[in-house]
């Protein structure tokens, strides 16, 4: 009998210990992928060519870089609005009373490249700006979601209220941009100026030289639309018919399918789909009769968005107008492959549709071209030139502040540096 239960006691013993190991087991290969994803994998260090254009980075100066897993801690669901602020380094207060008093507004077209988003978007955040963010409507549901949660813990930055499948060179394009205005011309938030990005662009003047150059006496009370008459070789454009096929191309609606002139015997100007406009120009762009029947007549157009900013910007009654300007505004570096042997020695990266991916090499030329945003970027292709580029900008944004430095502002330590950056003097 007593063997009988001490038999009993050792099984009941060794099911235990096994309903334990099993647990554990279980519970261990059950931990949501999400969790381990957050966890942060070593971040990819610093070329040499980069160390260069960092000041006083010498070889021997260890960087250690930080919060490299941007895209999946996003994605994770799990993820606090209070985190992911602080581990994706975003900057929390305003970094001098010159930016607060000027808010800016941004309008951010994105369909792809999640971690782009992200990183451009902690670039140019300010919590006096606002950010109205239009995700392309065939976009992911994924790709959706995580943009609405990042969005979602800020109250200065939303999703524009209606979205579009926007077509390369469409009218989509144009209605995009048309829809954020909408909803920026009805924020509390008392912007003076509006920018329009890409999700493959990046800042290279901090927030603090943006309200400068637009306060500077050029630009203080102008749009800054870059652009010309329209020439010969791009009339084509806007005096044929073309129809946009939904999500894919833009194609000319018949050879013979002309159109009528412009409508109030508008001159027809060619030039950027970036621009900087005042919050008075907006207005007038989304209440003018001038305006709507310009952007009606410019529905079968060819990428309609290169014309329609700066030929409204020519008007003299315009608010904002600057009807005897060309192509002056710092708006973006871009390399164009037609435009090699003048403006640049060549593309260091590759190129697609004629516009230079940047690579390491074109760094130098992004830097030296001081303009307010560089085109463009990829992530997969050469990742070291964003790295680099973004800890440039960070640094010299947190060397312009006139506040204290706060540690998760930081997007790299150099050495045992640290506490020269809370003391607000970032060496580089």
């Amino acid at each position: 009998m007593c063997q009988l239960k001490g038999t009993k006691c050792s099984f009941l013993l060794c099911l235990g210990m096994s309903i334990i190991i099993c647990s554990v087991i279980y519970m261990r290969a059950r931990v949501p992928t999400e969790l381990k994803l957050a966890e942060p994998p070593s971040c990819r260090p610093f070329s040499a060519e980069c160390k260069a254009l960092l000041a006083g980075a010498d070889d021997d100066v260890q960087w250690d870089r930080r919060g490299c897993q941007v895209e999946s801690y996003v994605a994770s669901s799990r993820t606090q609005c209070s985190e992911l602020i602080g581990d994706l380094h975003f900057i929390t207060r305003p970094l001098s009373r010159e930016e607060e008093d000027y808010p800016l507004a941004f309008i951010v077209t994105v369909h792809k490249e999640l971690e782009l988003f992200v990183r451009l978007l902690r670039a140019i955040y300010m919590p006096q700006n606002v950010y109205c963010i239009h995700v392309d409507r065939k976009a992911p549901a994924e790709y959706k979601a995580a943009v609405l949660k990042l969005v979602g813990c800020f109250k200065n930055t939303f999703l524009s209220s209606r979205s579009e499948i926007v077509t390369y060179a469409g009218f989509s394009r144009l209605q995009a941009d048309f829809n954020c205005m909408t909803d920026l011309a009805r924020s509390k938030t008392a912007w003076r100026k509006v920018v329009n990005l890409c999700g493959q662009d990046f800042p290279v003047m901090s927030n603090l030289e943006l309200v400068r150059y637009m306060q500077s006496k050029e630009w203080r009370d102008r749009n800054m639309t870059p652009g010309v008459k329209q020439p010969r070789t791009m009339m084509h454009r806007t005096q044929l018919r073309h129809k946009e096929i939904t999500g894919s191309h833009v194609a000319r609606a018949g050879s013979r399918l002309t159109k009528a002139p412009p409508p109030h015997n508008l001159q027809v100007y060619f030039g950027t789909a970036y621009y900087a406009l005042t919050r008075e120009f907006v207005d007038f762009v989304l209440k003018s009769p001038v305006a709507q029947d310009l952007l009606e007549w410019s529905k079968d157009t060819f990428s309609p968005d290169e014309h329609y900013w700066v030929t409204l910007s020519h008007i003299a009654e315009a608010p904002g107008s600057y009807p005897d300007g060309g192509w002056e505004g710092k708006i973006r570096a871009i390399k164009w492959r037609d435009q090699e042997g003048t403006s640049h020695s060549g593309c260091k990266g590759h190129y697609i549709r004629d516009i230079c991916i940047y690579g390491m090499e074109d760094l130098p030329w992004i830097i030296n071209s001081n303009s307010m945003f560089a085109n463009k970027f990829e992530r997969d292709t050469f990742p070291e030139a964003l790295d680099c580029l973004e800890q440039w900008h960070r640094t010299k944004v947190l060397n312009q502040a006139t506040v204290s430095i706060e540690p998760p502002w930081l997007l790299a330590t150099r050495g045992n540096t640290s506490n020269s950056y809370i003391n607000g003097t970032v060496g580089a």
